[in-house]
């Protein structure tokens, strides 16, 4: 039987491999919470166990995003037949979403204003998150994060690993840091986003 993956544990892992000094990576683990409400604290693990390359019969063309939200995956379309399956985290109850966009942005290592909406919500249940955060590896937003357009979502990393599988979020797509780092190097700003 399978133990589950410490998420502090976890972070400090993901911290070093995506080049966090070693004072970081202790950070990340001493503050590995999963703080501010939204992206809070959440009490189950991940039966997610890493991307993998898949048989994909759907006709899209290479290079397209498709998330499957019941699925709580992400497939990057390499073409001739195949894809890269991710985990994903997706918007809860209330917060999911459907349609298609294009990615307008890529971010590195992104700073966080979280919406105002998100904002007056979590004061209400009792959470203060702050205007802003700077990029970082306590920052919610994970390693990389790719912009929607027309939108206030967008497709992350996390400092919250427990969460892929899940949905949870306020909308966005939430993903491992070390695999947001993977999408976001193949990924061109105007790709093909498809959410349903």
């Amino acid at each position: 039987m399978r133990r589950p993956f410490p998420a502090a544990l976890a972070a400090t892992i993901i911290a070093t491999a995506i080049g966090a000094t070693p004072a970081l990576a202790d950070r990340a683990q001493a503050n590995f919470r999963g703080t501010f409400g939204d992206f809070g604290s959440f009490g189950a693990t991940s039966s997610y166990r890493g991307k993998e390359i898949v048989d994909f019969s759907r006709p899209l063309a290479p290079g397209t995003i498709l998330i499957r939200t019941s699925e709580r995956r992400l497939y990057y379309v390499l073409g001739d037949g195949r894809a890269i399956k991710y985990g994903v985290g997706v918007g809860r109850a209330g917060f999911a979403w459907h349609g298609t966009r294009s990615v307008a942005r890529k971010a590195e290592w992104p700073g966080w204003t979280p919406p105002k909406q998100m904002v007056a919500r979590e004061k209400a249940r009792g959470h203060i998150i702050p205007d802003y955060m700077e990029g970082g590896i306590n920052n919610p937003l994970g390693a990389r994060a790719l912009y929607l357009g027309g939108t206030l979502y967008r497709i992350h990393g996390t400092n919250a690993p427990q969460t892929i599988g899940h949905a949870m979020s306020s909308g966005c797509i939430r993903m491992l840091n070390a695999e947001v780092i993977d999408l976001y190097d193949r990924v061109k700003v105007g790709t093909k986003v498809i959410v349903e």
